[in-house]
């Protein structure tokens, strides 16, 4: 029997515009509640953008976040599966950030995901913009490197932006790479696309073997097939899922810093995760959702259900 404690309160008991968010209606479990260790996989929001490079707004994704998961319900529509009757899931609350601080703030960040793995908890992240990532990896891939699904429009594997600075959302998987915190040949990147600056990304990823899908092979394959190779890829170890919103088109998902046209709609967003049910997923996170630029929340609600499928992939192993 599952535990009625971590059972989100249902829309019929509350209507869902009523009482305190959190994320998909669980029960609120920070670090020093009593039933933090009972809890299986927590939720977790990282309000912190300034890794940020353009369109600044992030770091309020994981409040718009939680405001639109109270749509979500008890039962995946697609496959029937209850995750809440499966795992116990919380709201774990936000990492606090130091948003005058970049090393700072990553260090709280890491500090908390101890805190987390210590318990024995599968972290879910909210995000936030893609630097996240980094210090979440000092912590998941400290003992020893993970492997990677990464759905993006963008690599985040340049060197460093503005003369050397080594540390934005454009640099986090070349630093978990030199960190020995991923294993580069059991990575891939689905969905990059866009306008270039030059080829330093991938001629890093190619000198590590990273493995690029870009969108036109993406669409020419069809995804089943792309998830496919990308299950071949990261085998059946410890895997890291990183889902940046902007991999989705912009006209489904504009909430976001740097959009690029051409992308999968929300179905298809969906159906990425969906199909992530034989990963062994040791972590995840939805990042770059930006409500300043969808203040309608409809971003956020594609976000949140992309999380709710990762939730549900777990729970339905």
């Amino acid at each position: 029997m599952s535990d009625p404690f971590f059972h989100p309160v249902s829309g019929f008991d509350l209507p869902r515009f009523a009482g305190v968010p959190t994320f998909m209606r669980l029960p609120h479990v920070d670090p020093d509640n009593p039933r933090f260790g009972d809890v299986d996989v927590g939720i977790i929001g990282v309000p912190w953008d300034s890794g940020t490079t353009n369109r600044a707004g992030a770091r309020h994704g994981p409040r718009q976040l939680r405001d639109m998961s109270t749509m979500i319900r008890a039962q995946n529509g697609a496959n029937g599966v209850r995750p809440f009757e499966v795992l116990n899931c919380a709201d774990l609350g936000d990492v606090p950030p130091n948003p005058i601080d970049i090393m700072d703030s990553m260090n709280r960040i890491t500090a908390f995901y101890d805190r987390v793995l210590a318990a024995g908890i599968t972290p879910l992240t909210a995000g936030g913009d893609h630097l996240s990532s980094l210090p979440i990896l000092r912590s998941l891939g400290k003992d020893a490197p993970l492997g990677m699904i990464h759905f993006d429009s963008h690599t985040d594997l340049f060197d460093s932006y503005f003369g050397g600075s080594k540390y934005t959302h454009g640099t986090p998987f070349r630093r978990a790479v030199e960190e020995g915190l991923l294993d580069p040949k059991r990575v891939i990147q689905i969905g990059i696309r866009g306008s270039a600056y030059d080829n330093e990304d991938l001629d890093f990823a190619a000198a590590v073997g990273i493995r690029i899908v870009r969108i036109e092979e993406f669409f020419a394959r069809g995804l089943d097939d792309v998830i496919a190779e990308a299950l071949d890829i990261v085998g059946t170890a410890p895997t890291y899922v990183s889902y940046d919103i902007d991999f989705v088109d912009p006209t489904f998902a504009p909430g976001t810093g740097t959009p690029e046209v051409g992308g999968p709609n929300g179905f298809q967003a969906l159906q990425v995760a969906r199909l992530l049910k034989d990963v062994n997923i040791r972590g995840a996170d939805l990042v770059e959702v930006s409500p300043p630029f969808d203040a309608s929340g409809g971003t956020a609600f594609l976000g949140v259900s992309i999380i709710f499928e990762i939730l549900c992939a777990i729970a339905g192993k």
